[in-house]
């Protein structure tokens, strides 16, 4: 490349930074969501799994209809429950998400029941569309299951039969999983946000850059000027990408302070994002933002105003976007085509560094290839089109 040329493509990347840091109103709208928006989703599952913790430390238990099991009475008690009376109105308070605890509901023959040697049967109430409610319904479960092995295992010492009949096989429970992989459960959102930063950051750059400056009659102007076609399509796909990182970088460095702010202990224990999570990330959405941004421009370049440019660019959007939920909606786990799919791509790998595994290349070869020839690809068709519109 020639210095001239070096030197064109420089001057209308600052020209094109300088127009999109001018339209501060713009860049309010899309820094805050991209800053704001990831880490207060965050916090939010934080503080619900801090208090489902603290409903699991207070060791409570609703129950209607306690004073017909005395026996069950004593057996919560001394598994240090407390036992709360349920409200009358109980099933209308679990329907409108007033009442946070599911009920177990005893009936007036329990006592009974249990004497003659026959099961009595108890209700666990309970609203599925009601989430607080609905969560407590197993360790509701596997306490009532204590009870009946207390049970058995007393008619069976009773009769002078082992009670180790009743497990036939010793089972142990082994997780592979690291801390850090247990933790992707809750912060697996964290790469989707930083994708869509890069997307709306290259977007609103991008439409700028061709249709916007077709809308106001600056792009013809531009292009009767003595310098290179590919300069001036190479200096404006800079600016779009770096705008796209630099808004990347924001919305990554705003997931540090807010793990300082986690109310769950073992999520915070659990979740470590620091300067060299960033770094790995904003390096693995480069192939993205050059791909993409080449994208938005190849699609802007042709249209005639900034709102048909802008609807064209919707659907990629869109479509890249949504792109990270094939891996939490497919059930048969990650497939190789993931990492050919721009978005999938940058989400499975990002998922990899919070898993704390080493990224390998073969794993990361197949994004920076797509990226490159999106890139490639779509400046030459801009530049061409813009050769044309000159021509014509």
């Amino acid at each position: 490349m020639s210095l001239l040329f070096l030197r064109s493509m420089g001057v209308v990347l600052v020209k094109e930074v300088i127009d999109a840091l001018r339209d501060r109103r713009t860049l309010l709208r899309l820094m805050v969501p991209a800053v704001l928006m990831g880490p207060l989703l965050l916090l939010a599952m934080s503080a619900l799994i801090s208090s489902l913790e603290e409903r699991a430390e207070k060791r409570e238990v609703m129950v209607a209809g306690i004073e017909h099991a005395p026996t069950l009475r004593n057996y919560l008690e001394r598994q240090t429950y407390t036992i709360k009376t349920a409200p009358p109105d109980y099933e209308r308070r679990l329907r409108a998400s007033t009442l946070l605890e599911p009920v177990l509901v005893v009936g007036p023959k329990f006592e009974q029941a249990l004497a003659e040697g026959e099961r009595p049967s108890v209700e666990l109430v309970s609203d599925s569309s009601n989430q607080r409610a609905s969560s407590g319904m197993s360790g509701l479960q596997r306490l009532l299951n204590g009870f009946n092995r207390e049970r058995a295992s007393l008619h069976l010492a009773l009769r002078g039969v082992s009670t180790e009949l009743l497990q036939s096989v010793a089972i142990e429970e082994r997780d592979l999983a690291s801390m850090q992989a247990r933790a992707t459960r809750i912060t697996a959102i964290i790469p989707m946000f930083i994708i869509m930063a890069v997307l709306y950051g290259a977007l609103t750059a991008s439409l700028d850059s061709t249709a916007g400056e077709r809308e106001r009659g600056s792009l013809e102007p531009l292009l009767m000027n003595p310098v290179p076609h590919l300069a001036l399509v190479l200096g404006k796909w800079f600016a779009v990408a770096l705008l796209g990182m630099a808004v990347a970088l924001i919305a990554s460095l705003s997931f540090i302070p807010a793990q300082w702010f986690l109310r769950s202990d073992s999520l915070q224990a659990m979740f470590q994002f620091g300067m060299v999570e960033v770094v790995t990330f904003l390096l693995l959405q480069l192939p993205l933002a050059a791909g993409l941004g080449a994208v938005l421009m190849a699609l802007a370049i042709r249209s005639k105003t900034y709102k048909e440019a802008q609807a064209g660019s919707g659907l990629v959007i869109t479509l890249v976007g949504l792109a990270p939920m094939v891996s939490i909606l497919n059930p048969s786990g990650e497939a190789p085509w993931y990492l050919w799919v721009p978005g999938l791509s940058q989400n499975t790998l990002m998922l990899l560094v919070l898993k704390g595994e080493e990224l390998s290349f073969a794993k990361v070869f197949p994004g920076v290839l797509v990226g490159l020839v999106l890139m490639a690809v779509c400046l030459v068709y801009v530049a061409r089109s813009m050769r044309m519109a000159v021509a014509r």
